[in-house]
């Protein structure tokens, strides 16, 4: 067991594959693999030996859908899990000695038709390790739309896996689920000691929300945040830089030990000191949150239906075509329900 390693947060550039073919995103796609690869190879050289985690942004594959249907955005952008480009992924984590982590667009035999956003982990044989499908999304499908054929399948431990690890125990969180406090603890309370961050999110000079989620969710379950940023998106309709540096690692205190600016950059990297850590959790007293959760106190509250569950299974239990605009009218609904019960006011 490694009781300390160095982790990165790499925040490198993301490009597109919205404006291209298929033929050409297919391209592109292996294209970006190589330029990560290249990244890793050149952080770590610099960095020093000590880097065992390398941790990759959001959209760092394919960009993101832009008006694409689902059966477009599949043959372009999605991946398979026996594919060649984890295969290659693997490559990389292999030949540099690594744990890599990143999350993007994957296909799964069971949901024809759907595609999830999955967090993944790849050990340093190159074995996948870890996948975790992105659980709250505003316009894809998720795991939790087909939950109860989900669950038939890859049961409770699909939804919130935890991989044991020389590193310690890791988990991944995706995007902006950083803002969802229940995802965090649930891994937590499976012992998650690391949350592998993979994001794409707003470049502030302030505060931004998922910038104070990741130190609270740090505090809250007293585990590390590895948290990795774009380094803008290039080749799409919209500013590239929008979405660039706070790639960042938190402590288990909660506090910032280190955070790139903006640009690509390897800045974004520092010790995880699991000994520390598990020293902090096993010592009594007020900062020990993890140790003082009364959880069966909040389980009436939690019983209750908000966005609801299987919107895309019909009575049957079948899968049901939907277009992207079902998203938004689900959230519509959801929202003229917590209104006639008194959840919001109008």
């Amino acid at each position: 067991m490694s009781q300390a390693y160095t982790a990165m947060a790499l925040q490198t550039r993301c490009f597109a594959v919205n404006r291209l073919s298929t033929e050409d995103a297919r391209d592109k796609i292996n294209a970006n693999i190589d330029r990560v690869g290249r990244h890793i190879r050149g952080a770590k050289g610099f960095v020093g030996p000590g880097v065992k985690l390398v941790v990759l942004p959001e959209y760092f594959l394919t960009g993101f859908p832009m008006g694409e249907s689902f059966a477009h955005w599949q043959q372009k952008a999605c991946i398979i899990p026996e594919g060649k480009e984890y295969a290659l992924l693997g490559r990389i984590a292999q030949d540099n000695g690594i744990y890599l982590s990143g999350n993007l667009y994957e296909l799964d035999d069971h949901f024809p038709g759907l595609y999830f956003q999955t967090s993944f982990i790849l050990d340093d044989t190159g074995n996948c390790i870890h996948r975790y499908r992105r659980l709250v999304s505003m316009f894809a499908p998720t795991p939790h739309d087909v939950l109860d054929k989900y669950l038939d399948i890859y049961g409770l431990e699909g939804l919130f896996p935890v991989a044991q690890t020389p590193l310690g125990n890791l988990a991944t969180i995706a995007s902006e689920e950083i803002l969802y406090p229940e995802i965090a603890r649930a891994l937590g309370m499976q012992g998650a000691e690391v949350f592998l961050h993979s994001s794409s999110e707003v470049g502030a000079p302030n505060l931004t929300p998922k910038d104070i989620a990741k130190r609270a969710r740090a505090q809250e379950n007293l585990a590390y945040v590895v948290s990795a940023n774009s380094a803008g998106i290039a080749d799409i309709d919209f500013p590239a830089e929008s979405t660039d540096g706070l790639s960042k690692l938190v402590n288990f205190k909660g506090e910032v030990m280190i955070e790139a600016a903006m640009g690509e950059s390897m800045v974004a990297n520092s010790e995880i000191d699991l000994a520390a850590l598990r020293r902090y959790r096993n010592k009594p007293g007020m900062g020990n949150l993890l140790s003082r959760q009364r959880n069966e106190l909040f389980v009436p509250f939690y019983k209750q239906e908000v966005y609801p569950a299987n919107t895309m299974l019909n009575e049957n239990g079948d899968m049901k075509t939907v277009e992207r605009s079902h998203f938004m009218q689900t959230q519509s609904d959801t929202i003229a329900r917590l209104r006639k019960t008194g959840v919001i006011k109008e």
